[in-house]
């Protein structure tokens, strides 16, 4: 198993366990020993290989599928889900909740799960706009226009979700843009 593998397949290991609230000996006492903090520990750093049956019983044991805890083989992917996008919260608020009623709460929901309340800006990831997009029975781009229009997103983020995601994650995006919502 190659290195960058094994510290990915770690990375995602890492992110179940953290996802779950567990620390490596809270692995260990819930599992009541039978997996011990240092093996999975040494699992997550990649300095020791994980095999296929103890990879599925460490899927069963956090009730998962197996493949969750398997990195993404496409090199694409990491960049395109960790793109971020930057909502307007004052424009979002000023809408009529018929509707952005359903990316308010959303975006309610996300506040609440980050302990986040300046209510001027909220970065989502771009697969959170391909639920979105679900939600509102259109496709991403489409969507993405449509918070264009209603002066959550700035303008020039179209195809932001099909896009490679070049742009660089730790530029700040303008919060400050002006509303291109005409009143209905």
């Amino acid at each position: 198993m190659s290195t960058d593998y094994s510290r990915a397949l770690g990375a995602r290991l890492r992110a179940i366990r953290n996802q779950q609230g567990l620390s490596l000996q809270g692995v260990e006492d819930k599992s009541h020993g039978r997996w011990k903090a240092v093996v999975v520990g040494s699992y997550e750093r990649g300095d020791r290989a994980v095999t296929v049956q103890r990879l599925s019983e460490l899927a069963v044991f956090y009730g998962v599928p197996v493949s969750e805890l398997l990195p993404d083989p496409r090199p694409s992917s990491a960049v395109t889900s960790s793109t971020k996008i930057v909502l307007n919260l004052e424009s979002l608020g000023s809408l009529p909740a018929d509707e952005a009623g359903p990316l308010a709460r959303y975006a309610s929901t996300i506040q609440a799960q980050r302990h986040d309340y300046n209510g001027k800006v909220l970065s989502i990831r771009a697969e959170d706009l391909k639920s979105l997009a679900i939600i509102y029975d259109m496709s991403p781009d489409e969507l993405t226009t449509r918070l264009i229009e209603w002066g959550v997103l700035s303008p020039g983020m179209e195809g932001i979700v099909g896009s490679g995601g070049d742009e660089d994650e730790d530029e700040p995006i303008d919060p400050h843009w002006e509303r291109r919502r005409s009143p209905r």
